[in-house]
């Protein structure tokens, strides 16, 4: 059994730790964890690391296409390797929860997130796992654009990195038990 983890984000250093980037984020963390490193895959326009847990190999994706492209990246490995969109865990930011909440979902639309209009364009299915994480709202007149490219205030970066850490475990428990109805509920909130 193979697993990939694919977290969205834009590529390079000045978005680094941006609020669009928190899928980026939480596959750090996890790589971290796992202490395995990232190699950009030119062909597949992916920073890709493997690891095993239990035996099963686990790809964690980063895609390098930017945001609005992300599919194109997705799609490939998905079918380079054989795997279904049931194999694949995406996360992702969401703009209309406050920061620091967590939504697990096994399908649903876009809801106005571009890397995720394009999963479902390249894959041609609203039906994958995936963890949305809450950036909040743009403040004080901030455009979204704006804040979904600017980095965390020193309050909300707090709150981002207990996220991060909840959901480095939810994520672990997620691979080790492969039951994401469990992970729902155990872990919603």
């Amino acid at each position: 059994m193979v697993k990939m983890i694919v977290g969205l984000g834009n590529p390079g250093s000045k978005y680094h730790e941006t609020r669009h980037n928190v899928g980026f984020m939480l596959i750090d963390k996890i790589a971290e964890r796992e202490k395995v490193t990232f190699s950009n895959d030119k062909i597949f326009q992916a920073d890709i690391a493997t690891t095993f847990i239990d035996g099963e190999k686990i790809f964690l994706v980063k895609p390098t296409t930017f945001m609005n492209e992300s599919g194109k990246a997705v799609q490939a490995l998905i079918t380079y390797y054989g795997l279904d969109t049931s194999d694949m865990l995406v996360v992702y930011d969401d703009l209309d929860m406050a920061v620091g909440k967590v939504r697990f979902r096994q399908k649903g639309s876009a809801g106005g997130h571009n890397g995720i209009k394009s999963l479902i364009k390249y894959l041609g299915t609203q039906e994958f796992d995936r963890i949305k994480i809450g950036i909040g709202r743009p403040k004080n007149g901030m455009s979204v654009v704006h804040h979904v490219l600017s980095h965390f205030d020193e309050e909300d970066k707090i709150a981002i990195q207990l996220t991060l850490e909840k959901l480095d475990k939810a994520v672990n428990f997620y691979l080790q038990e492969d039951d994401f109805d469990t992970i729902m509920r155990k872990f919603n909130g």
